[in-house]
């Protein structure tokens, strides 16, 4: 049987771990990766990474996106996460609402935990989002594409935007400031009364 795998973080997620998706067969990340009008993705670290040095990272990826995009996974085959907190899609972006349902499961199935989901995918998060509660441990960020244009309300069905500006842009505003992701816990802080994130990056 093939088992979801789990991938350790390195850099800024140093102490996390995640389930994530392969970026350069993704169709939505294909397409947004060649975007030229001050897109984010237009600066994609995980394609960069994922067809350069991490190229051997590929393989245990793509079986990632296939699995968890082609059914909905038996509880059984759910893994159990040890951790207080999680990632899902460091690397990648949802595919399908499949792939949705079975991040939706495994945050049902670990209650302990709590997970970061960032993602673009306004219409697929409507799609199964508006039939279906949100468990509490699962946090949905909404990954703004554009750079340098904060969206401080969230979207329906969000709990909070990700931005990224330019070093010198909204200083005052920026709270994720290149601090490792375990020590500042901001985004995977459920009702923390925070729902705008500004992150400052220095190149493009």
């Amino acid at each position: 049987m093939i088992e979801v795998h789990v991938s350790k973080m390195t850099g800024k997620l140093d102490g996390f771990k995640a389930i994530s998706t392969n970026t350069v067969t993704n169709p939505f990340c294909i397409k947004m990766n060649k975007a030229k009008d001050n897109s984010i993705c237009s600066h994609c670290y995980s394609h960069t990474m994922l067809k350069g040095f991490r190229k051997n990272c590929q393989p245990s990826l793509q079986r990632n996106s296939d699995l968890l995009s082609s059914r909905v996974l038996e509880r059984e085959e759910l893994p159990l996460i040890l951790d207080a907190f999680f990632r899902f899609d460091a690397h990648g972006e949802l595919i399908n609402v499949t792939n949705l349902i079975n991040y939706v499961n495994i945050a049902k199935k670990n209650p302990h935990c709590n997970f970061g989901l960032w993602t673009k995918r306004k219409d697929l998060v409507n799609k199964y989002f508006k039939d279906n509660e949100c468990p509490p441990n699962l946090i949905l960020i909404y990954s703004n594409p554009k750079i340098s244009n904060i969206l401080s309300r969230p979207p329906r069905h969000f709990h909070r935007t990700f931005n990224n500006v330019l070093e010198h842009e909204e200083v005052e505003r920026q709270n994720c400031t290149g601090q490792q992701c375990k020590n500042c816990l901001l985004c995977y802080t459920p009702n923390n009364g925070v729902t705008t994130i500004v992150e400052k990056v220095k190149k493009y």
